[in-house]
């Protein structure tokens, strides 16, 4: 009798922790942040990329203008990659784009700039990048589609031909 129990109970033992294997492997673990917001933008004060001024967010942003911050940085290769989307998008007039400069050094994103062309309305320095963590950043490209100084939109990674058309879209 003891004998026929045994062989059941490890049966029934293997296919509970199956079950529950497969139950957690159905289930994905991976963090995805939220890509539509509606938070305000953080409160900053960088040094402008062209003059050795410092601009404060509070006198960039306006109320009634879509913005889009753009967090790039001339040793990312994508960025190089979506860099023709956002000189698309600066060619409408109903977005200006805002450039977060993320830890680089001065010469390379000049170069950078000077070779692939300036997109940027204005364009601003993050030297030790704890301006990209006051957005939330996780790393390099990613943007933020701003309006009424409210993130609406986050965009993780490069721009690529869907978030464009969608960020036209959106902009109508």
């Amino acid at each position: 009798m003891n004998i026929k129990i045994l062989p059941t109970i490890l049966i029934l033992f293997f296919c509970l922790i199956f079950l529950i294997f497969y139950k957690g492997l159905k289930n994905s673990n991976i963090y995805t942040p939220q890509s539509y917001l509606e938070i305000d933008v953080p409160v900053f004060v960088l040094k402008s990329f062209k003059k050795e001024d410092e601009i404060n967010s509070k006198d960039i942003f306006k109320h009634d203008q879509f913005y889009l911050l753009n967090i790039w940085a001339s040793w990312c290769v994508p960025c190089r990659a979506e860099h023709e989307f956002l000189m698309m998008l600066n060619n409408n007039k109903k977005i200006k784009i805002i450039g977060l400069n993320y830890k680089d050094k001065f010469d390379n994103a000049k170069n950078f700039i000077e070779e692939m062309g300036n997109p940027y309305f204005i364009n601003l320095i993050d030297k030790n990048g704890t301006a990209a963590i006051d957005w939330g950043a996780y790393g390099v490209p990613e943007s933020f589609l701003i309006y009424q100084n409210k993130v609406i939109k986050k965009y993780l990674g490069p721009l690529n031909d869907k978030s464009y058309f969608e960020i036209e879209e959106i902009i109508k």
